[in-house]
């Protein structure tokens, strides 16, 4: 089932009108037109550059909750009572999206309290790590294909994750590892995947229990797993089990591609 959850800023405002200040809808977030307030004092400057600074706070809080950042923007809206105060917000709307380049709108409207100079809304798409990016699309201009069906006996580590905002040398470490595991005796393949809601899934094959006690007591893996539960990981599974049975199944398709 796509993930679907509130995200509350405890603005006044939410609990009043009855909405959130963010929805994640599987990998799309729609964060609720954002105002100046600092929502811990509810309080609001009378400067408009200062309510804008305080509304992308606001909005890269929300988004942090999501785990986004403002690189994942895809549309921003902003609504203004004053035309004229929308070019003075310039620099600083230049310096959170000059190089994200969103779709962008500005309204001029009303708002709801005559304080505020400056709402903004914003929509994001939460990214597919790029390990995983050619698994999941299925755009892709190079088909994905599982691993074949091996012989049995054989051994399977199924690794489920839920992953941080903090992807530091994650890409490099693990494209590291994937280039490493290869050189172990034994080892047969990987399948990657990726659910819209963040859900990581590898299932590495090796064919007996010594190639999976030897990468699992490789230093470069046990180091790497030490990164992960201290920087990369929210939570992590891992099954390992041996294959009694195994079948597969190839459609007649001339280019193979997934529908």
């Amino acid at each position: 089932m796509t993930e679907r959850r509130a995200i509350l800023s405890g603005s006044t405002f939410e609990e009043r009108i009855g909405y959130a200040r963010a929805v994640v809808d599987g990998d799309r977030v729609h964060v609720s037109g954002t105002t100046g307030f600092d929502y811990a004092t509810m309080t609001i400057s009378d400067d408009v550059v200062e309510q804008a600074e305080q509304c992308l706070h606001n909005v890269q809080t929300a988004l942090a909750e999501a785990d986004c950042t403002l690189a994942d923007v895809v549309r921003v809206r902003y609504l203004l009572p004053d035309r004229e105060d929308f070019e003075p917000c310039w620099p600083v709307l230049r310096r959170c999206f000059g190089e994200v380049r969103p779709a962008a709108t500005m309204l001029v409207c009303g708002l709801a309290d005559p304080r505020m100079k400056i709402e903004m809304e914003v929509d994001a798409r939460r990214r597919v790590p790029p390990h995983t990016e050619s698994a999941t699309r299925h755009d892709s201009t190079d088909p994905v294909r599982p691993v074949e069906a091996f012989e049995p006996p054989y051994y399977v580590a199924v690794f489920t994750t839920l992953r941080t905002r903090n992807q530091t040398d994650y890409g490099k470490t693990n494209a590291r590892l994937e280039e490493l595991v290869k050189d172990i005796p034994g080892y047969l393949g990987m399948d990657h995947a990726q659910t819209p809601g963040g859900l990581g899934i590898t299932v590495g094959y090796f064919r007996d229990a010594d190639a999976l006690t030897q990468w699992r007591n490789d230093a470069e893996h046990r180091a790497a797993q030490e990164r992960g539960r201290a920087e990369w990981y929210r939570s992590y599974t891992l099954h390992v089990a041996k294959v009694e049975r195994s079948s597969g199944f190839t459609s007649g398709d001339a280019d193979g591609s997934p529908a």
